[in-house]
């Protein structure tokens, strides 16, 4: 875990970086190495939505190409499906010599990108959503991030993407080396079978189960969903094992008996299936093929999302419905 004490800004000093992207890590990284006395351009689509935004933040815009003209570092923090049309529109821009990075392994591990042969790549991913990172910036802190280099063509490609770490603000809480393989396959991971997979399903179930039990809507809705967010605070406070301290003995004995039935070896036999998908690359063809085919399943899934008992009761006890 290196820090701020070990981090050199200086790969960095008059060094022009452009972030293709302004989403969720665009904008919140551009910002920050902004406000970290980096150069900084953005390259987006023309007529994309984000460029008033861009230019009321004082940020030059440009295409993606020109943002990437004579740029030392070129970030591409779009959608991973989207990368490697964008590589393709901006390679021919790229000086010799210069770096390619990224926040997400995905495009170089499954192959979508592979770039020339005289450039370095690395990846600099906070572990958090870009909202996070610049706030917790703003507020003099930081957040974890991976570090990685996928090729070192120029011999300085660590110390670049350990510099950009520290113009993020991540040398404040904490960098560790890692690889495009094991940032890219733990992320998804965790994505399709825990945080973002598993756990909105858990709610759901257990809301379900409570009101078909006969139990009021809104009482489910705080009782499942609710205490989330108390409980994830504790964890990251305590840890696991602190936490279960913390609470009071009837809930850490629902734990001991229930939690076990819920969470057995068949649930742990899908997740390996969900982990063997990832590193096979199926989960990265799949994607492919929902962007093609303008996300179908995403469009369904967000609707169905919208019209649930859990969400009308969410919206109930937000005064909103």
């Amino acid at each position: 875990m290196l820090t701020d004490k070990e981090l050199d800004p200086a790969p960095l000093h008059d060094r022009i970086v452009a972030i293709i992207g302004y989403g969720n890590q665009g904008r919140a990284q551009a910002l920050n190495l902004r406000d970290s006395g980096v150069a900084v351009r953005i390259g987006l689509r023309p007529g994309s939505p984000s460029e008033a935004e861009v230019r009321a933040a004082g940020l030059d815009v440009m295409t993606p190409a020109d943002a990437a003209d004579g740029a030392d570092l070129v970030m591409l923090l779009a959608p991973d499906e989207r990368l490697a049309a964008i590589h393709d529109e901006l390679a021919p821009a790229l000086k010799r010599g210069a770096a390619l990075g990224f926040s997400h392994g995905l495009a170089i591990h499954f192959g979508l990108i592979r770039p020339r042969a005289d450039l370095d790549v690395v990846m600099v991913a906070p572990k958090g959503p870009g909202t996070a990172l610049r706030s917790l910036y703003e507020e003099g802190r930081g957040m974890v991030a991976l570090a990685a280099v996928a090729q070192d063509a120029t011999g300085r490609a660590w110390p670049l993407a350990l510099a950009y770490a520290q113009a993020l603000g991540c040398g404040r809480a904490g960098v560790i080396r890692s690889s495009f393989e094991e940032e890219c396959v733990a992320d998804l991971f965790n994505e399709g079978a825990v945080v973002w997979g598993a756990v909105p399903q858990i709610l759901e179930a257990g809301f379900d189960t409570l009101v078909a039990a006969g139990v009021q809507p809104e009482v489910a809705y705080l009782e499942c969903v609710s205490e989330l967010k108390l409980l994830a605070g504790l964890i990251e406070a305590r840890g696991i094992a602190g936490t279960a301290e913390a609470i009071s003995n009837t809930a850490e004995f629902g734990a001991l008996i229930g939690g076990p039935k819920v969470i057995d070896a068949s649930v742990r036999a899908r997740m390996n299936e969900v982990l063997e998908e990832v590193q096979s690359g199926a989960f990265a063809a799949a994607l492919g093929e929902e962007a093609d085919g303008d996300y179908p399943r995403l469009r369904a899934a967000r609707k169905a999302a919208r019209e649930t008992a859990l969400e009308a009761a969410r919206l109930r006890l937000r005064g909103e419905n």
